[in-house]
């Protein structure tokens, strides 16, 4: 790809970040369905498998959800380059937004409005919350043993720190399909094939 078509990419991914990070009320789980709508719908750069695995991976290291995913698109995309473009796009309008709420904040704060308006952005939230874990769910459960993962995990939440749920969770699938294998079973890692490779191919060098 040439150069011009590099900055390109670059300044796509700056920009698709930078609008959602401003809408995204709730944090990086929020902004689950934004981030697919517009880098599998849209710009067409991954799959909704390739998304799946890039909030599980997010979610499994420190840091906040959406940066963390917005890094490690902008990686798969386009490289270190990528990764940075992605950063910056999804963390300045969240500090600049946080900043003028830290200058308003006190002249704010006791207004009923403005109380009530951010009780109505909470249940909104929760709602948004959801939504996402169904798209997630529809791309994430391929088989009965990944099916009964979730099920076992829904209730572990409760009792063990998510990063030990999640490595668990990779360890029960490691296992399944070692076992699999030996037993001379079909293994499926997706609900459909991938789909075709894109215009970044080139860029594609330092997957997730």
């Amino acid at each position: 790809m040439s150069m011009k078509g590099q900055w390109k990419t670059l300044f796509q991914l700056f920009w698709t970040f930078f609008k959602m990070a401003p809408v995204t009320f709730g944090g990086g789980f929020a902004m689950i369905p934004l981030i697919e709508k517009e880098v599998v719908e849209k710009r067409k750069w991954l799959t909704s498998e390739e998304v799946t695995d890039v909030f599980a991976l997010s979610q499994s290291v420190p840091g906040a959800v959406a940066i963390n995913s917005a890094t490690f698109i902008g990686h798969r995309i386009a490289g270190m380059k990528g990764a940075m473009a992605a950063m910056i796009g999804v963390s300045l309008p969240t500090f600049l937004i946080v900043l003028l709420l830290g200058i308003l904040y006190f002249f704010i704060q006791d207004n009923p409005k403005i109380e009530a308006a951010f009780i109505s952005i909470r249940a909104s939230i929760v709602a948004i919350i959801a939504f996402a874990a169904i798209k997630i769910g529809k791309t994430a459960i391929v088989d009965k043993s990944t099916f009964i993962i979730l099920i076992v995990g829904l209730p572990a939440l409760f009792f063990v720190q998510p990063v030990l749920a999640i490595l668990a969770g990779a360890i029960a699938g490691i296992v399944s399909i070692s076992i699999k294998r030996k037993l001379g079973y079909e293994v499926q890692l997706d609900r459909k094939e991938k789909k075709e490779e894109t215009d970044f191919e080139p860029f594609m060098g330092a997957g997730i």
